[in-house]
């Protein structure tokens, strides 16, 4: 791991102006402008060549994400998965509410008690978020794998956006907007209630916080129900120009559908899911969300 960036050169600290430009100039160098640029093939997720490793690290140093197509097809041992991560320095799992007895999350429709009403395991389209946003800031999912073992007959596909180039447009805009979203209080996300009974606290935290290293972290849902804004109005219009900034095209947007042995594994960058349809077989992705980031970015 990189060692941490004093506060005085950190380019995400609000008034760094001088780091902010260096940094902003080192980003959008050699950034990339199509997903196949992402792509890394690998022969075997189980050991990694040097090569491979090498370039997935690349992409995820400069954009946070890196896409890789594997010859696993539609295998569902889950083992790869799990190893894969470990290569990266992804060790902590996040046991969420709904995932699997191992951690890893079966993303497939499951109309059970325990997974209804949660838009992962359904059919429906899924908005622009981080995964785990609803976390305590002590345990924010920093890393995250999704890797699909049988795509949809129709839809499913996927918008990524890093979450640095997110911040870096609303900081052009007026750095006031991103230090309003770095304030303590900015999003909270109610308790969640079922029968009478709290299955989580209500949580509050900045949509932008740097992590103890240095790096930026982002927590974020656009959902427009079960949320509450901090009420001032800096923080409503920076939310909006946010959201504008999500909803508009731009070369930064990435856009693709992820088939058998296919995944994308990165620092929980903003990502969306369209609708899909399943005819003959059942889509089926596994998603493992981690404490940790990717090792050496």
């Amino acid at each position: 791991m990189r060692d941490p960036v004093p506060a005085a050169e950190n380019p995400f600290v609000p008034g760094n102006q001088t780091a902010y430009r260096q940094w902003r100039e080192s980003k959008l160098e050699g950034y990339p402008e199509r997903l196949e640029q992402l792509v890394v093939e690998i022969r075997n997720p189980l050991q990694l060549s040097a090569a491979e490793r090498k370039a997935v690290l690349h992409r995820i140093g400069k954009c946070n994400m890196a896409l890789y197509v594997s010859t696993l097809g539609g295998d569902p041992d889950k083992e790869s998965i799990r190893a894969l991560g470990q290569q990266f320095g992804l060790q902590r799992l996040d046991h969420n509410m709904c995932a699997d007895d191992d951690a890893i999350s079966s993303l497939k429709i499951q109309p059970d008690a325990l997974h209804r009403g949660y838009i992962p395991y359904t059919d429906r389209p899924i908005a622009w978020h981080t995964d785990g946003y609803y976390n305590d800031l002590d345990q924010q999912i920093l890393g995250l794998i999704l890797h699909c073992v049988v795509p949809a007959s129709k839809g499913g596909a996927n918008q990524l956006l890093d979450h640095e180039l997110v911040f870096m447009q609303l900081h052009d805009l007026n750095p006031d907007f991103t230090r309003a979203l770095m304030h303590p209080a900015t999003m909270t996300i109610p308790a969640n209630r079922s029968d009478g009974r709290e299955l989580r606290p209500a949580r509050s935290g900045p949509v932008f916080l740097i992590l103890p290293g240095g790096q930026l972290h982002m927590r974020y849902t656009d959902r427009s129900r079960s949320i509450e804004w901090r009420d001032d109005a800096l923080t409503a219009e920076a939310v909006s120009e946010l959201k504008r900034i999500l909803k508009k095209p731009s070369p930064y947007h990435f856009e693709g559908t992820l088939q058998a042995g296919q995944g994308l594994i990165c620092n929980n960058v903003l990502h969306t899911r369209s609708r899909f349809e399943n005819a003959g077989s059942e889509r089926l992705l596994y998603r493992a969300r981690y404490f940790d980031r990717i090792g050496g970015s």
